[in-house]
């Protein structure tokens, strides 16, 4: 292992943590230096390119697949790796923040995978970023449990061979970690925070446990960023001493762009790729974002009537199962996040059905798993796949040759018969303002509405507004979508969060600063890149 930096980074404006120590090492730190020092300036460069080719999309209204990396498209040769065992069957994922009630309840779950996040379910608090690490690394060591001060339950790990397989997820490539600093100033970005506190302290011990440091890389925009990736992965690999193809590597397809790259994608890491995602409210958002001037063909309706079966989404999922299996690697489903109600079981028998429906349909269509938000939603997506796969882990035989997917198909937006309503203006407007509130306060997963809410349901939240409002929408009602009525509408929301919590709640909680923000990100002209850049700058911790 390479000898540590003399001057790592430097930890600003933070509170002092309980074993921040065992966590923020000065050899860890300086592998997070070299990081930083080696790739944040080709993250710059990567970000500057995307603000390029949003602004190209915006003058054409249009996207095609690359004509420039066609051949490897036509090359039938390559394969990604081989999976490794632990990631060979991954036919029911879980996912959640690090927090350590989740920890210990996501690995208990019964699900395959647990998807550890330090993204868009949980709100980058220097806190949740620091601490969420030393959870990972007490599970890891089996020197965690939890008992809630509430109810006064312990939570234990099960056996080893009953724990989830983790896979961890960072923070995107946009987000910069304020709390760490380089000696000339620059913030290191989250990503590189996130990743390389948590492969230099576990790589080898989950090579010792028989798995490995596996990750899913979010808000992934082009296969030069996936090389970016990939380049950070054989350093990483080379500085800690763990044998090159360790690290695997699942991609989130959830930006219009990277739907176009997914072969080149699973090409720039396939020596190090394991799968990719379908998500679904990011990639929302991801259309809203980049064709923001395209006019109505692109105006999408209410989120929830923007199901799966919707013919330009069915386009995305079927092309990214076949596109994996092609190269060897997983297909992995959608979010399931319905959160079950305690009291209403009427509620939670309709949402089970959904939940049912929306998994047998991914088994049927080739995929190899799928997410869930609740440890309650595990046994049904679970049998959805038992029914397909039986013993089997994966169907990754599946070639799926009968799909072709043109161009067009994955941004025809307009061929989903449905508009936007008032009432989904108002859910746009409620799930906004409670979910932001909640993110001020360090959560970023949040129940809200019996669903399980994370930054991305934010994004659509907010882009919606500002679509409907720019397109000049009218509603079913005959009243238009105008900044006056968002505005009224979210000041009901206030008077109905006060009336619902009370005074005193209302006044311990971050509402009028929730409100402000959600107005300010749906209302402004110039439309922001993401809501939680301008949010990060209001988060206190």
């Amino acid at each position: 292992m390479s000898a540590p930096a003399p001057s790592p980074l430097a930890i600003v404006d933070a509170e002092p943590l309980p074993r921040q120590e065992e966590v923020l090492t000065d050899a860890a730190l300086a592998f997070v230096a070299e990081l930083h020092r080696l790739f944040t300036p080709r993250r710059d460069e990567l970000l500057a390119r995307r603000a390029r080719r949003r602004a190209e999309i915006a003058r054409t209204s249009t996207l095609d697949f690359l004509p420039e990396t066609a051949a490897i498209r036509a090359d039938d040769s390559w394969t990604v790796a081989p999976a490794p065992a632990a990631l060979n069957d991954r036919r029911v994922e879980i996912t959640g923040p690090t927090d350590r009630k989740m920890t210990v309840n996501a690995l208990n779950s019964g699900a395959r995978v647990w998807l550890a996040d330090f993204e868009d379910a949980s709100a980058p608090t220097w806190e949740n970023v620091v601490l969420g690490q030393v959870n990972l690394i007490d599970a890891y060591t089996r020197n965690i449990d939890f008992t809630d001060p509430g109810s006064g339950k312990s939570y234990a790990l099960k056996a080893d061979e009953e724990l989830a397989t983790v896979v961890m997820r960072p923070r995107g490539w946009h987000l910069n970690e304020r709390h760490l600093v380089a000696a000339d100033g620059t913030p290191v970005p989250g990503a590189l925070v996130d990743f390389g506190l948590y492969f230099f302290h576990n790589a080898q011990r989950l090579v010792d446990l028989g798995k490995g440091p596996y990750f899913y890389l979010p808000k992934t925009e082009s296969h030069l960023e996936a090389r970016l990736w990939n380049d950070v992965f054989v350093f990483a690999q080379d500085y800690v001493g763990v044998p090159q193809g360790t690290v695997r590597a699942t991609v989130l397809i959830e930006t219009i762009t990277a739907a176009y790259e997914m072969d080149e994608i699973l090409y720039e890491l396939r020596d190090h790729a394991s799968g990719l995602n379908a998500g679904r409210w990011d990639y929302l958002f991801s259309i809203v974002k980049n064709f923001r001037d395209g006019g109505q063909k692109f105006v999408l309706p209410d989120r929830n009537a923007i199901t799966m079966t919707a013919p330009f989404m069915r386009a995305y999922t079927e092309l990214l199962v076949r596109t994996c299996h092609r190269r060897g690697a997983h297909a992995i489903g959608g979010m399931a996040a319905f959160i079950p109600s305690r009291r209403d079981e009427e509620v939670n028998k309709v949402a089970f059905e959904k939940v049912k429906a929306d998994k047998d349909r991914e088994a049927g269509d080739g995929f190899d798993g799928s997410w869930v938000a609740h440890p309650d939603l595990v046994p049904i997506a679970m049998a959805s796949f038992d029914a397909v796969l039986g013993d089997r882990p994966n169907q990754k035989d599946r070639l799926r040759e009968d799909v072709s997917v043109a161009a067009g198909d994955l941004i025809a937006v307009d061929s989903l018969d449905a508009r936007p309503t008032y009432d989904g203006l108002v859910n746009a407007v409620q799930v906004g303002i409670r979910y932001i509130e909640a993110w001020l306060r360090g959560l970023g997963a949040v129940a809200i509405f019996n669903l399980m809410e994370d930054a991305a349901t934010a994004e659509i939240s907010r882009s919606q507004i500002w679509q409907w409002i720019n397109a000049g929408v009218v509603f079913e009602n005959g009243e238009s979508a105008t900044p006056e009525l968002a505005r009224k509408i979210a000041a009901g929301e206030l008077a109905a969060i006060r009336a619902e919590i009370g005074e005193e709640a209302f006044a311990a909680g971050n509402w009028q600063q929730a409100h402000d923000l959600l107005l300010t990100v749906s209302l402004d002209e110039d439309y922001a890149d993401f809501l939680t850049l301008p949010a990060y700058e209001q988060l206190a911790g």
